[in-house]
């Protein structure tokens, strides 16, 4: 695992101390609480100061052309800090433009990716299946309705994939909705199209592309899943320091300190997973896999081992839960991407 370059290093660290600012628990519970679903200000902070938004998408398009592992040290100082934003559904849309390789439409739509207009793809049906869309094709017009769409009800830019095909949609056109979901930290929306026409990108065939934007995509999970489960990680610890047991800290019992040792090993290696994906090291699959796993394990203990106070509303450990859970089943449950693995090497 190669060490972070000095621009890695301040990448990060800016958008560290940007989160400690304005994403503590208390701005977390209160942009879902409103229904916002995230802080549009910070975003914008996000996108203008940082340029998170735009290290997805090519130089030649606006944007900064970093690596995926630039877009990994974003993700998991967003994971560690359950900030609701975009970023997700951006690197997602970015992903596929780059891999349908459209000039003229990557033109028209990245540079604005790239600003931090929100963009969403309907892809998924109600069974979360990540195929050739929920959507059909019927005489050029598109019909149908997409499951689990991130950030699909405030989507300035709306792509939409249909029978193998990746189409843009004017989001004024489809009926969208937000998705009540059990993590409150990620927005979540059905997009409705009826009869609506939308403009092709790329090719009428575009199964590698959703391929290739897919395997992006987890990759850059896989790191938001790493800095959840570091936060986890380290409430349970900074919490065994202070519980009391007997006299003494619960953290000083020998059969916690193996726990939360084990717990660590499991953290660094979904950290070594996650980078070594990147790096093309190893398949996304695997990333997805083993991350999905360890933040759930970690997340399940991070309960446990707070006791009664973790199952308080008030406390941080159950958003953790809730969000090792949903970002688990998003793009394919970690079961479905072992199989995937197992087909592909055997």
């Amino acid at each position: 695992m190669a060490e972070l370059t000095e621009e890695q290093r301040g990448l990060r660290d800016a958008v560290r101390t940007l989160l400690a600012k304005r994403s503590d628990s208390a701005a977390v519970r209160r942009a879902a609480e409103t229904g916002c679903g995230y802080d549009a200000d910070l975003w914008q902070v996000l996108c203008a100061q940082i340029g998170v938004a735009a290290l997805a998408v090519p130089e030649r398009f606006g944007g900064v052309g970093a690596g995926p592992r630039e877009v990994q040290l974003v993700m998991e100082e967003l994971g560690r800090a359950l900030t609701p934003s975009p970023m997700l559904s951006t690197v997602l849309a970015s992903a596929l433009l780059r891999a349908l390789d459209d000039d003229e439409e990557s033109a028209r739509l990245l540079p604005r990716i790239a600003e931090g207009a929100v963009a969403a793809t309907a892809w998924a049906d109600l069974d979360g299946h990540w195929g050739g869309g929920a959507v059909q094709v019927r005489d050029g017009q598109l019909s149908g309705t997409a499951h689990y769409v991130l950030d699909g009800d405030t989507a300035e830019i709306l792509l939409v994939v249909a029978d193998g095909a990746v189409y843009d949609v004017d989001p004024a056109r489809a009926e969208r909705a937000r998705t009540p979901a059990m993590d409150v930290t990620r927005r979540l929306a059905t997009v409705r199209l009826e009869a609506v026409e939308g403009t092709r990108i790329g090719p009428a065939d575009a199964t590698a592309a959703l391929a290739s934007a897919l395997d992006d995509t987890v990759i850059t999970l896989a790191a938001e899943q790493v800095g959840g489960a570091e936060a986890a990680l380290q409430l349970t610890v900074e919490y065994a320091k202070v519980r009391q047991q007997f006299g003494r800290p619960i953290g000083s019992f020998q059969a916690l300190k193996h726990r939360m040792a084990d717990l660590y090993v499991r953290l660094e290696a979904a950290r070594s997973a996650a980078y070594a994906a990147a790096e093309g090291a190893v398949l996304p699959s695997v990333a997805k896999a083993y991350c999905s796993e360890a933040f759930q394990a970690i997340a399940a203990d991070t309960i446990q081992l707070h006791g009664g106070i973790a199952i308080t509303w008030e406390h941080d450990a159950h958003l953790y839960f809730k969000r090792a859970h949903a970002s688990a089943a998003l793009f394919g449950a970690p079961e479905a991407h072992v199989a995937r693995l197992t087909r592909e090497l055997m």
